[in-house]
């Protein structure tokens, strides 16, 4: 046989041997992450920055983070999605850092119960209140209320994203929702 004509052998058996995949934690389904997320993470980085396009660059910037540093995700350390949540905080309060101001809310939460012109005006005042209570919180408990309700986070996925346990995360939360609700009675 001429060596330049030489075939191959045992080609299809070797393309049917599985390759290993590139992931180091097979726990971690970046792509399912990024599905179940992303408007999750994304309401909750534009009710801390109150800027649409800031919080797309923030969210972006979030999961690419996220997706260099997928191989050092430890499921034993935590869920996927507090893991992401907490990047996604800190690429938020990082550009809260560069932009030297106060987080505050985005815009207004839509009110599903509003059915009228009534309702509308009801609303949008109830709104007001709650934005303005919101902007005169600290913000470690704005942060606290984005997470929960922005965000939609359990109490203890609000503990893997602040670092502490979830009796504390209830606590803290629980405190600031009374200092929410104190200043939107304080609001006239």
């Amino acid at each position: 046989m001429n060596p330049r004509v030489r075939r191959s052998v045992g080609v299809t058996e070797t393309l049917a041997v599985a390759v290993p995949a590139q992931s180091a934690s097979p726990a971690l389904d970046f792509d399912a992450l990024y599905r179940d997320s992303r408007d999750d993470v994304f309401a909750y980085v534009a009710g801390l920055l109150r800027d649409r396009s800031a919080a797309e660059d923030v969210c972006a910037a979030a999961f690419e983070r996220a997706y260099r540093r997928r191989r050092s995700f430890d499921a034993r350390r935590g869920e996927p999605r507090a893991w992401l949540f907490g990047i996604a905080r800190n690429a938020a309060l990082d550009e809260l850092r560069r932009r030297r101001r106060r987080a505050s809310l985005a815009g207004d939460v839509p009110d599903v119960d509003a059915v009228g012109a009534e309702d509308a005006v009801e609303g949008a005042l109830r709104r007001g209140v709650v934005r303005a209570a919101l902007a005169g919180l600290e913000p470690r408990d704005r942060d606290l209320v984005a997470l929960k309700f922005f965000a939609g986070l359990s109490n203890r996925e609000i503990a893997r994203v602040l670092g502490v346990s979830e009796s504390n995360a209830g606590t803290m939360l629980h405190r600031a929702v009374q200092r929410l609700r104190r200043a939107c009675d304080a609001t006239p």
